[in-house]
């Protein structure tokens, strides 16, 4: 029997070890569902918290109950010396980018020099990080011929990009269709057996690079029509009309368009990111991704339009934005998450503290905050603060940044003195006080006595 059917076969009777490199957001429901589907599971992550957590039966990842990841028994190891009794080895790990928007792959080279001393014949090894196309081919190929194993003969190469969707329980593996790529017949056919034995939601794909690219599209095409509709949010501000009735009206229209709502930014561990993946490799083969990169400058230059709306707002009312006290309501990435990375609020929070006023922050899911660009120096982290009729009301301005759930927006609605609203939480107040002139950033008179002349949409 040859090596890729003797591998196959041990997936078939569960005798094969899954090892998966990465225990977050990606990594986690993987190696649970493997296990849930009765393989043993070996788990590898450099924190050494995580680690500890899943080994004791706890999660480390919001959404991902405890009593889960104590029924399936994952082993967790902070070093790699145990990959090598690992018959499939699947790699979800960081792919961000610079300071310059360039991709960093360190995490995957890093992941592969780690497990080169362990590699050995029969085993696949699969990138399942979202990336540019050619990726797995630079960096996987290299390191099985490095190890003196054969692509398709010895051991297996293989693309199968996560698609998770945080806090959603229906975007996660078993549930959302498995994009499979092999650089050989043979490493589709392993990639087949292996995703096939833990959800029957299969894609195969022609090539390496045609999955790669095929995650990228998905999620530029997120960013573009983010984008888009991030711009008709400001022109709608200049028309002085709600985003969100023009959005609702076109939604009617049942073919030709999808509803995209707009924020304050782009938030998370791809949409921000994958733009610039696809727009480095573009320029790297001299083609033009103009729409990706605009996309991404709009959307980059979004907390700079809410803070201008911030500020319009407050000095409409006599106060400069300067000193002023302003409450986040919050800071996560999207709403049900914990997850801050690349959070529109991080930003927003820096041009805050730049213009000098006074921040405080409400987010029942982030309860601290690590603060370590204040001016003037570092400073301990910001805590979350109990939301209060007398906290509202003692601020300057509130601003809606993540509708997190167990918000309270009746309360802030009621004892806030203004509320700059960046996510349409408050649209019902815009539409009821449309035709009386609704006040936007100064562009209009409040309305004396309305319960709703401190609402303004940003």
């Amino acid at each position: 029997m040859d090596t890729a059917r003797a591998l196959a076969a041990r997936i078939h009777t569960r005798e094969a070890r899954i090892g998966v490199v990465g225990l977050g957001y990606a990594g986690l429901p993987l190696a649970l569902r493997f296990a849930e589907c009765g393989f043993p599971v070996s788990g590898f992550d450099i924190d050494a918290a995580k680690v500890e957590a899943i080994n004791a039966g706890r999660s480390p990842v919001h959404g991902i109950a405890d009593g889960r990841v104590a029924a399936a028994r994952v082993a967790a190891h902070g070093d790699f010396a145990a990959a090598r009794d690992c018959d499939a080895i699947l790699i979800c790990v960081p792919t961000p980018v610079g300071p310059h928007k360039e991709p960093i792959l360190e995490p995957v080279a890093q992941t592969l020099a780690s497990l080169a001393p362990h590699l050995r014949q029969g085993q696949a090894i699969v990138l399942e990080s979202t990336t540019y196309p050619g990726t797995t081919e630079d960096f996987v190929l290299p390191a099985l011929a490095a190890a003196g194993l054969r692509v398709g003969l010895d051991a297996f190469a293989c693309y199968s990009p996560e698609r998770e969707d945080p806090g959603n329980p229906d975007g996660t593996f078993g549930r959302v269709p498995k994009l499979v790529a092999g650089a050989t017949p043979a490493c589709l056919e392993v990639a087949m057996a292996l995703y096939g034995a833990a959800t029957p939601h299969l894609v195969p794909m022609t090539s390496l690079a045609a999955a790669e690219l095929t995650k990228l599209y998905e999620n530029v095409f997120r960013a573009v029509n983010i984008g888009l509709v991030n711009e008709l949010k400001r022109i709608s501000h200049a028309l002085h009309l709600d985003v969100h009735e023009v959005i609702d009206a076109a939604q009617t229209k049942p073919f030709g368009f999808m509803p995209f709502r707009p924020g304050p930014g782009l938030g998370g561990h791809c949409i921000p990111v994958d733009p610039y993946y696809l727009a480095w490799k573009a320029r790297e083969l001299g083609v033009p991704s103009d729409f990706v990169e605009l996309a991404g400058r709009v959307n980059d230059a979004m907390p700079h339009y809410v803070v201008d709306r911030l500020r319009d707002a407050l000095e409409a009312r006599g106060r400069t934005l300067r000193g002023a006290r302003v409450l986040l309501l919050g800071l996560a990435y999207k709403p049900g998450v914990p997850d801050t990375r690349e959070s529109p609020a991080v930003e927003i929070f820096r041009l805050l503290e730049e213009r000098r006023a006074e921040i405080r922050y409400h987010d029942p899911l982030v309860p601290r905050f690590p603060v370590t660009r204040r001016l003037g120096g570092e400073a301990p982290d910001l805590e979350s603060q109990e939301l209060t009729p007398e906290l509202l009301a003692a601020q300057d301005a509130v601003l809606v940044v993540t509708p997190q759930p167990g918000i309270d927006f009746a309360l802030v609605r009621a004892h806030a003195p203004l509320v700059v609203d960046t996510r349409g939480v408050y649209r019902d107040a815009a539409v009821r006080l449309e035709p009386l002139q609704v006040e936007t950033a100064g562009d209009f008179p409040i309305t004396p006595g309305s319960a709703y002349h401190r609402v303004i949409q940003a």
